[in-house]
């Protein structure tokens, strides 16, 4: 019998909206898709680190369904360096703050980069209105698995 390996990555995202007296508003979990140039990516970084790390979080506005093909948001509302990045195993985890006045409004999509603007896109995701007031802080915790 032929032994197969079929490797497929994978992610998963939470959404934490937090008001101004520190309750959490709403969380919710998103599956996402990692995107085709974000699998290149991968590939590319067993023989090259030339592309550089991930470092941003981008969330929009457009409600556009994620595709094998993005490469950028629909509608970037914002981009952020992330506040962390840790590995362990085979799961990287990403968490990014998006403080008081940061990334308002009627947010439907995020995505994740390796620059401040532009760069390689390596997951993005589509999910129903998660809205953030003026005074509201947003706490995202994407992971990404390679199994």
């Amino acid at each position: 019998m032929k032994a197969e390996e079929h490797i497929r990555p994978k992610g998963k995202l939470s959404i934490d909206i937090i008001g101004p007296d520190g309750n959490t508003k709403e969380r919710i979990y998103i599956n996402n898709l990692v995107v085709q140039t974000g699998r290149d990516y991968i590939a590319e970084r067993l023989i090259s680190d030339g592309d550089g790390p991930m470092t941003h979080m981008a969330v929009g506005t457009s409600n556009s369904a994620a595709a094998l093909g993005d490469t950028a948001l629909g509608t970037e509302l914002t981009r952020q360096a992330f506040d962390s990045a840790t590995r362990v195993a085979n799961v990287t985890t990403f968490v990014t703050t998006y403080a008081p006045g940061a990334a308002t409004g009627a947010l439907t999509e995020a995505g994740i980069f390796n620059g401040a603007s532009g760069g390689i896109m390596l997951c993005r995701t589509e999910f129903n209105v998660v809205n953030k007031a003026a005074d509201d802080t947003m706490v995202i915790t994407w992971t990404v698995t390679i199994s």
